[in-house]
């Protein structure tokens, strides 16, 4: 279990995330809404003094249990599924922030639903999700989450509960007597290698390890972005890339949890931006599934590298936030099916319509789903000027 002092510290990292990512700074009356699960309701008290001490205003969501969330997909007819509850939308437009403490207390309780009915829930709620989007590009919105632990992470992950705590306090760096200054730090570090990735004038990059053989395609416009207080915690540095580039084969050696199923073993391969061929090695079927959700699921949305020098995270924590963002011995490289970020366009996101996107290769889609590898990998930038450069090799940026 956390401390008071470490909760204390969570919090503030929580509220410096979340201040970091808007681009316009937060005022006073600003709404903030606080998700949580259950057992993470001590920190949603800490951060609500935080807040209403600033002069904000929290409300608040309770997340699902699992007995609920099961009745909803099991018990729910096709139009209960698809129920937008009335202000759902109004209160998307007027939030100023949002923040998500998640701490499950059952991963896999949902295993036995179709993953359609999982899909088709998730298509509904996308509208509620492109109102954010809008607003986050208009400067006027962030979010961010966290992980708290729980029993069912730690014994997923194959974790004692005070090991599984321990990793969470060490990558966020709560046993620091000021962890906002740990963060600030690696933003700081993490400016200067986007900024030597976005000076690149890149037509390719070609991604290699014992089983990746991928070829990654920016496209026009693209930026990498990262670590700017999003996920707590978040060592990443990624973009969205021109889907209709994407060549070869991913693998994903790290597990993953999703909508209650675990899947192990996923091989991708990719022939003119599609996904061609799909396999795992458990929990195939639900992976075809959620591929076939619409029709950008089977295409490429996010290009990620995590450099193991700012990350502390080397196990695996049966959390997509943590696994995606491990750094361990050769840091990792993950890719997500479904949607792109339109915070990777390199001009003003407010100019980038529906229309730019297709054309300039955004992938849209309701699914937004990260696979993780973690080998030895070598990343290489093929430049339009017709040499190429190393730019990742034995989990670190080369620059």
């Amino acid at each position: 279990m956390l401390t008071e002092r470490q909760l204390d510290r969570y919090a503030d990292v929580i509220l410096w995330g979340l201040k970091t990512a808007r681009k316009a700074r937060y005022q006073k009356d600003d709404i903030v809404l606080i998700r949580y699960n259950i057992p993470a309701i001590r920190l949603a008290e800490i951060l609500q003094a935080k807040i209403l001490k600033v002069g904000m205003n929290p409300i608040f969501r309770l997340l699902t249990t699992p007995t609920m969330e099961h009745n909803f997909y099991s018990l729910s007819t096709s139009k209960q599924l698809v129920f937008l509850a009335p202000g759902e939308r109004t209160l998307a437009q007027k939030l100023n922030g949002s923040i998500t403490l998640y701490a499950p207390e059952s991963l896999i309780h949902l295993r036995d639903i179709d993953p359609r009915k999982i899909g088709k829930a998730t298509i509904a709620q996308k509208k509620l999700r492109d109102i954010l989007n809008k607003s986050e590009a208009q400067g006027a919105y962030s979010w961010t989450l966290c992980v708290f632990p729980t029993t069912a992470l730690a014994k997923h992950a194959g974790l004692s509960f005070e090991e599984y705590s321990h990793q969470i306090v060490k990558a966020c760096f709560l046993n620091k007597t000021s962890p906002v200054s740990q963060w600030q730090q690696i933003f700081k570090n993490a400016q200067s290698i986007k900024q030597w990735l976005n000076n690149m004038k890149v037509r390719h990059y070609h991604v290699e390890s014992d089983n990746i053989d991928l070829k990654i395609t920016p496209g026009d416009h693209r930026k990498w972005v990262g670590i700017s207080g999003r996920n707590i915690p978040s060592f990443e540095l990624f973009f969205s890339p021109d889907w209709r580039g994407t060549q070869g084969i991913f693998f994903a050696d790290q597990p993953s949890f999703r909508s209650g199923n675990y899947v192990r073993g996923v091989r991708i391969e990719f022939l003119n931006g599609q996904a061609i061929k799909i396999g795992a090695q458990e929990g195939e079927d639900f992976v075809r599934k959620q591929l076939a959700m619409d029709q950008g699921a089977n295409k490429l949305g996010e290009f990620s590298l995590t450099d193991k020098r700012f990350s502390r995270i080397d196990r695996f924590m049966a959390n997509t936030l943590f696994d995606e963002n491990y750094g361990g011995k050769y840091g990792n490289c993950h890719v997500a099916l479904g949607a792109s970020y339109t915070n990777t366009f390199k001009q003003d996101p407010k100019k980038l319509t529906k229309d730019m996107k297709k054309k300039l290769g955004f992938n849209d889609s309701a699914l937004h789903w990260d696979f993780v590898n973690t080998e030895k990998k070598r990343v290489t930038a093929y430049l339009q000027a017709g040499n190429k450069t190393v730019i990742y090799e034995n989990g670190k940026f080369t620059y």
